[in-house]
């Protein structure tokens, strides 16, 4: 049993003792504060141990930003400051959704070029026109939904050409480096048939 185990089972039996005896204190009504109060010294001592026990661990070693200023400690509060941290980090748009469809429509061939099954093209395009058209349905303000519904038939054979475009440019560049790699083992005096 290694030294940090044993630790543990000699606080963790530190902390069952502790328990034991807040519950065998007497019921007493005017001692209740007292009670309260000894209660709340073996909390804080057991928080104060496991607390302890992470540090030895390393448990807040290397932390992100560990050792620089706490950053907008300078600035003034903001309520909000928490959403706008999200919306930061998780790249979340806020644009109405006629702008943010405008948005995706521009992104949409080069979204589809990563796929790699006609399925998932597919479903991406259906999902895409199902969020326009009821973009349109609905009566929200801001700007009209313009962008305009992609047949899926027609996008799924331009998605297939441009993957065979892509494949054919690829193997294309392979055989021309697989030739240079060729031409130069011979100037090296090395033959590789």
């Amino acid at each position: 049993m290694g030294d940090g185990s044993a630790r543990d089972r000699k606080r963790h039996e530190y902390v069952l003792r502790l328990e034991q005896e807040a519950a065998e204190l007497p019921e007493d009504e005017s001692d209740d504060s007292g009670r309260r109060a000894n209660q709340d010294d073996h909390r804080a001592a057991w928080v104060e141990i496991q607390l302890q026990q992470a540090m030895r661990r390393g448990e807040f070693d290397n932390l992100p930003g560990a050792g620089k200023p706490i950053p907008g400690i300078d600035q003034p509060y903001d309520p909000d400051w928490w959403i706008k941290r999200l919306i930061e980090r998780e790249r979340i748009s806020v644009l109405p959704p006629a702008l943010a469809l405008r948005k995706e429509d521009a992104d949409l061939d080069a979204t589809l070029d990563r796929e790699s099954r006609p399925a998932e093209v597919r479903r991406i395009l259906e999902d895409f026109n199902a969020r326009i058209i009821d973009a349109r349905r609905q009566l929200q303000g801001g700007p009209p939904v313009i962008t305009a519904l992609r047949d899926v038939e027609e996008q799924l054979e331009a998605w297939k050409a441009r993957r065979a475009e892509r494949f054919a440019r690829i193997k294309a560049e392979a055989v021309e480096k697989r030739r240079t790699a060729t031409r130069w083992q011979r100037l090296m005096g090395r033959d590789t048939t």
